[in-house]
């Protein structure tokens, strides 16, 4: 990823929250000969530094994946920026955002306890707090026959790749008036970028 210097996240804890509030990501590897890609809810362990997920096992791409160096893309939030924004029209338009690029060989996973361990941390992630659906309640039987219908796998990560391009490259004056332009959409995005440029001036 084209990162310059100015908008890159050197941080490791905002790489991390990051990873994990956007968790929903897109992995990439090439497969029979061309670039493939999967949209999924990827897990990250911070103590071991691996990203978990599954593939369905009628998804080939996992049949030529193991030890590929694949790539996953966390896309945090992005908005659209009007030069009419600017007190000036020597402007053009832009966009800001938020995305992290994760590298690594990925492992099949085999072991049935590894692969419980992370679809249990995957559906506590994202269970609400007083959900009362708990896969540790689920029949065994059922979790058996339903696991067979996917491919786990880790992916412990080699290298990042992390940008927050924020208009760091304007003035402050001019970043302001960004933020109070996306303050007044109604869109998330917008409202997240405008909350992370804040946090950044």
């Amino acid at each position: 990823m084209y990162i310059p210097k100015h908008f890159e996240i050197s941080d490791q804890e905002i790489i991390h929250e990051v990873i994990e509030k956007y968790s929903f990501a897109t992995l990439f590897s090439h497969h029979k000969g061309e670039p493939y890609a999967t949209h999924m809810p990827l897990i990250f362990n911070k103590e071991e530094n691996t990203l978990y997920g599954h593939f369905a096992r009628q998804n080939s791409q996992w049949r030529d994946i193991e030890n590929q160096l694949v790539l996953a893309i966390f896309q945090g939030p992005h908005s659209y920026i009007s030069p009419s924004w600017y007190e000036t029209n020597k402007a053009v338009p832009t966009w800001n955002y938020v995305s992290i690029h994760i590298y690594g060989k990925l492992e099949i996973i085999e072991n049935e306890k590894v692969i419980f361990d992370s679809l249990n941390d995957m559906v506590n992630k994202y269970e609400k707090p007083h959900s009362p659906y708990n896969l540790k309640n689920v029949d065994s039987k059922y979790i058996d026959g339903m696991s067979k219908g996917i491919v786990a796998f880790k992916i412990p990560i080699t290298k990042i790749e992390a940008k927050a391009k924020l208009s760091q490259n304007h003035p402050v004056e001019r970043q302001e008036l960004i933020i109070e332009q996306l303050e007044r959409s109604p869109d998330q995005n917008d409202l997240q970028v405008a909350s992370i440029m804040k946090e950044n001036l």
